[in-house]
């Protein structure tokens, strides 16, 4: 408690830092420059670029067109010179960061933190504090709206705690700054790259608001988070005029249009809840062109992994048939894709008796799992941890918020960054060693 308390206005700081240049999935270039750089300096092997994802695993990549426009951005606003290094790799979207801290022989305990932004457009009110203490998004339309700068704060100042209790600790930690969360599209390629590979332990987290009838300042397990695949269906069919000849046309704007009416019609599955939206259509070019070109995107959601594969299926089945209806092709681009998760009790519980013990004034209370509604890539990593006999937990940060998560009102209480490292510090010198306070 009292070497996070010496770190905690520096980890304020670097939060504020990241709320203010706030980057999109594969576009994490500051920030991943900044964590390698950090870590670096506090003596942890860095893994970046191409060696953090395997490559042809990332789903959602954007093109070179809007990675060099966001490089460009990024170099437009760094007004104060700051001195950090965007690799070519980076440049190209393999964003992303490992630290690895090696502890002699012992277990291989991995934390993970996710780094992404969403895009939304922060309020510029008064009454927001970011705006009052001059850390609003400096990108226009994007914002941490989730929590994630917190997240990234937190991880380097438990990086930083455990350098200094290096000796104390017997085993190899390894963290893990994950790109591209935001989509479920990270995650995988980072578990596809082996770097799960000989794990015993795997924790990471998430800042929350208070939950409903829970008086807790956190919870250190949660599980039933939603399995999810994000799609875009892309429709293709044959221009004509709309009046002179519109039988030599083949609509696909209409084959998008019955696709978003079809797919929310799959009928549900008797084993689990189960969701479908459709987020976009795009298409056509003048209401007396008979479109060629249309673009849909939609995702789909189940209780378990099960479900939201029968989902899935059925969602391509139906996109699929209704561009057949309207004589038109149908292309399928998996932009993202998550399994649900469950933590493990053993842990919970050890983490739980851990904290009670050391820290009582972070109170928590029954049930030491909460049921996770979202959906989280996390579990990728988590189950591939599970697997092979190791043990795994998904905890929540209680904090006040002062808006829901996802809009343009999100700001989080700072004190919920101090909280996160103790705790996560803490797990480290119980699995790792005696614990250092």
């Amino acid at each position: 408690m009292e070497k996070a308390s010496e770190i905690e206005q520096e980890v304020i700081e670097i939060r504020r830092d990241f709320h203010a240049h706030p980057e999109l999935g594969w576009l994490e270039m500051r920030t991943s420059a900044l964590i390698a750089e950090r870590l670096s300096e506090l003596g942890y092997k860095v893994i970046t670029g191409k060696k953090v994802c395997k490559e042809g695993t990332r789903m959602g990549v954007p093109d070179q067109k809007e990675l060099d426009a966001h490089f460009h951005e990024i170099i437009t606003k760094e007004k104060d010179n700051r001195s950090f290094s965007i690799t070519e790799e980076m440049k190209e979207g393999y964003t992303g960061v490992i630290g690895i801290l090696p502890c002699g022989q012992g277990p291989e305990l991995v934390f993970r933190f996710d780094i992404d932004a969403l895009p939304i457009k922060e309020t510029a009110k008064e009454s927001h504090v970011p705006v009052q203490k001059g850390f609003r998004s400096q990108y226009d339309g994007i914002m941490h709206a989730c929590g994630h700068d917190c997240h990234a704060a937190i991880g380097l100042g438990v990086a930083k705690i455990l350098t200094e209790v290096k000796k104390d600790l017997h085993g190899t930690i390894k963290l893990i700054f994950q790109p591209a969360e935001e989509g479920t599209r990270g995650a995988s390629g980072i578990v596809e790259a082996g770097h799960l590979d000989n794990t015993d332990y795997f924790v990471a987290a998430h800042v929350s608001s208070p939950y409903e009838g829970m008086d807790t300042e956190w919870i250190p397990g949660s599980f039933g988070a939603l399995a999810t695949t994000k799609y875009t269906m892309i429709f293709t069919g044959k221009s004509a005029h709309a009046g002179r000849a519109p039988e030599d046309g083949r609509n696909a704007v209409l084959a998008a249009a019955h696709a978003a009416i079809g797919v929310t019609g799959i009928s549900r599955h008797s084993e689990g809840m189960s969701r479908v939206n459709v987020g976009s259509i795009h298409g056509g070019t003048g209401r007396n062109i008979v479109a060629d070109k249309a673009i849909l995107t939609m995702e789909v959601r189940g209780e378990t992994t099960k479900i939201n594969e029968y989902m899935s299926k059925r969602a391509c089945e139906v996109c699929k048939a209704a561009a057949a209806m309207e004589g038109c092709s149908c292309k399928i681009i998996k932009d993202g894709y998550a399994p649900s998760q469950i933590s493990d009790d053993k842990l919970v519980s050890r983490i739980a008796y851990l904290v009670n013990r050391e820290y009582p004034a972070y109170t928590i209370k029954e049930p030491l799992q909460v049921k996770n509604l979202d959906s989280e890539d996390v579990g990728f990593m988590m189950n591939q941890v599970q697997k092979q006999g190791g043990e795994a937990t998904y905890m929540r940060f209680i904090t006040n918020m002062k808006a829901p998560q996802h809009t343009s009102k999100f700001d989080v209480d700072e004190e919920v960054l101090k909280k996160g490292i103790v705790i996560f510090s803490a797990i480290a010198a119980e699995i790792l060693g005696g614990l250092t306070q």
